[in-house]
């Protein structure tokens, strides 16, 4: 393919791409923009312009990614701290001083993801703090990227994003959220973004700081010249404009002079051009304007009585020449007031001193405005802004002045109303925003009340299984302790039955039984006893046995039960002792005493056997 023919094919994509989505590319440097589109068909594996225009036909998805190669959106913090530092230091300082409490107006042009406007916003806050910042600041950043704008409305960086921002900066102006810094509310409010093409699109007006960094490098010198016409618009007479490193604005010294060239730092030139003075309103004397079927100078006089704002014209020596309708209804000027001199007329000096501002319009040959000047009649307040225009011939001579008079109260009213109306929803939207908040804390509390009633509920259902962990057990050990009664009421019954049985064994024994156990207590005693001593069995049972008052004489058997009762052995011993029966009859007893042992038990009692011992015949 010739060059002639790929130019045409490359231009042709520049209008495919406006039509598309009206970015207008055609005035950006050829060789830098072919370079970067190249770069999209490379990786795409196009080789010609109009075969990546038929891509993009079929697949629209692709003008974000071309559109990302070609706005290279390289931007930081402060970046080229030395400019920045100058604006800190001296500039803005000196900028707040001529403001006085006046409003003050930034642009950040070409903002890419935002840097730049907030750090514009930083260095206002600095000077003002951030409530003042808010009050009297506006800052507009604008680009012609929307996915940098979206980027730049989210105010959120990262780390190596955060490098020109100093410490005590990044602890005032932004939070921490996660691995990331995001502004903060107070500051992000401060700016406003939106989408503006600085080649195609209206400038933002009455600005006092224009930053337009490293944007004017990719366009050509006609489409430079045209953007920074809007640049020299947008600015007030004061106001600067701050570039980047790469630009210099040598060839346009009618709109800007340097105010530090290194840094690249300009300030406006007022008017188009020192040699050229802006355009006035002339007086002609008829002949060049008027046309061969109609009478321009009546036309003129008619257009100029009818107008719809008040307007007075002077002569060269101050004297009034002119007043239309509006000015006899609205200003009070008169057909009596013609020819007299200005200071001669209430107008002058009512409702503003007139003529410091003419002659200071006179003096430097361009338009003077006076603006919000109150005029307080018949109780009602009427607010103007009032021009005076410098009047010249073709030869620029001075000829005189027209002064207007624009009321401005309907729209000073309605502008109040749209800053109470703004007020208004600013408080709406921080009491939403505050809203929000309280619900987003309450939603994690309810949040943090779930688990806590999760972790309770677990922690239940495991004092159930504790519960019925201990049920089963206690029923286990009810039916063991069931189980035990039952072998207890058996052994009760045996017991029964064997106490019976001994009951009857010693009943049935013709000796006196006495059985003790090791502190001598009775635990058994048959009947043959009872009828020996004249004691019975239930009051002998569990008595100390030296205590019973029977005639056994026990302390002579105390010896012998006790060395029983140590002894393991289960040999009876015998002795005989000397008695008293119940009926006091002298008796001689044969006492055996057999100690018992129960292993189980490891208990030992000794049984006492009483008989009588035969008198001999």
């Amino acid at each position: 393919m010739t060059t002639t023919r790929a130019d045409a094919d490359f231009e042709s994509l520049l209008e495919h791409i406006k039509e598309q989505r009206s970015f207008d590319f055609t005035g950006y440097k050829r060789a830098s923009l072919q370079r970067r589109v190249r770069h999209r068909m490379e990786a795409l594996e196009i080789a010609t312009f109009d075969g990546y225009q038929d891509h993009l036909q079929t697949h629209p998805e692709e003008f974000t990614a071309l559109f990302n190669t070609i706005l290279i959106n390289v931007t930081g913090f402060f970046r080229d701290p030395e400019g920045w530092e100058l604006l800190r230091e001296s500039l803005v300082p000196e900028l707040l001083d001529r403001r006085g409490g006046e409003p003050v107006r930034i642009w950040s042009a070409g903002c890419a993801s935002g840097q730049e406007a907030y750090s514009l916003a930083m260095l206002l806050a600095d000077a003002l703090g951030v409530e003042e910042l808010r009050a009297r600041v506006k800052i507009y950043a604008t680009d012609i990227d929307e996915e940098a704008l979206a980027q730049a409305r989210q105010a959120s960086y990262s780390a190596a994003e955060m490098s020109g921002v100093g410490e005590e900066q990044r602890a005032t102006y932004f939070e921490q959220v996660g691995d990331r810094f995001v502004v903060r509310k107070e500051l992000r409010r401060a700016v406003i973004f939106g989408r503006n093409d600085l080649v195609q699109d209206a400038p933002i007006s009455h600005v006092d700081i224009l930053a337009c960094r490293n944007t004017l490098m990719y366009l050509n010198a006609e489409t430079q010249a045209r953007v920074l016409g809007r640049l020299h618009f947008a600015l007030r007479n004061d106001g600067i404009l701050f570039l980047g490193k790469a630009e210099m604005l040598l060839s346009h010294s009618a709109f800007f002079r340097p105010v530090d060239l290194k840094r690249r730092i300009f300030r406006k030139v007022p008017g188009e051009s020192r040699s050229r003075r802006p355009a006035t309103v002339p007086f002609t004397d008829g002949s060049p304007w008027k046309g061969e079927a109609h009478d321009s100078s009546r036309l003129e006089r008619a257009a100029f009585v009818s107008s719809a704002a008040a307007q007075i014209v002077l002569d060269a020596e101050g004297r009034l020449a002119l007043a239309n309708q509006r000015a006899a209804h609205l200003i009070g000027v008169t057909g009596r007031d013609v020819g007299r001199p200005v200071q001669d007329l209430t107008i002058s000096y009512r409702p503003v001193e007139l003529r410091s501002h003419i002659e200071e319009a006179v003096n430097e040959h361009r338009p003077v405005w006076v603006r919000d000047v109150g005029w307080e009649r018949g109780g009602e307040t009427t607010t103007f802004d009032i021009q005076v225009v410098p009047l010249t011939d073709e030869t620029g001579s001075d000829i005189g002045t027209t002064v207007i008079f624009n009321d401005v109260t309907q729209y000073r009213r309605l502008q109040r109303e749209l800053q109470y109306a703004n007020g208004q929803l600013e408080t709406a939207y921080e009491e939403l925003q505050s809203a929000h908040e309280e619900l987003e804390t309450t939603n994690e509390e309810l949040q943090s009340t779930v688990e806590e009633l999760e972790t309770t509920n677990e922690e239940l259902q495991s004092t159930n299984e504790e519960l019925e962990t201990m049920n089963e057990e206690l029923q286990s050990m009810n039916d063991e302790l069931q189980y035990g009664n039952e072998a207890l009421r058996d052994r009760q019954e045996r017991s029964d039955q064997v106490n019976s049985l001994m009951s009857a064994v010693l009943g049935s024994l013709s000796s006196g039984i006495a059985v003790v156990d090791p502190e001598l207590r009775v635990i058994a005693w048959n009947a043959r006893a009872e009828e020996l001593w004249g004691v019975r069995t239930d009051e002998a049972l569990g008595q100390y046995l030296p205590g019973l008052d029977i005639g056994l004489p026990v302390e002579q058997l105390r010896e012998p039960l006790e060395a029983r009762l140590a002894s393991t052995s289960t040999d009876p011993q015998v002795v005989q002792v000397d008695a008293v029966n119940r009926r006091g009859r002298a008796v001689r007893l044969r006492v055996t005493m057999t100690s018992i042992h129960d292993p189980a038990t490891a208990s030992s009692a000794v049984v006492i056997s009483m008989d009588l011992v035969p008198t001999p015949a």
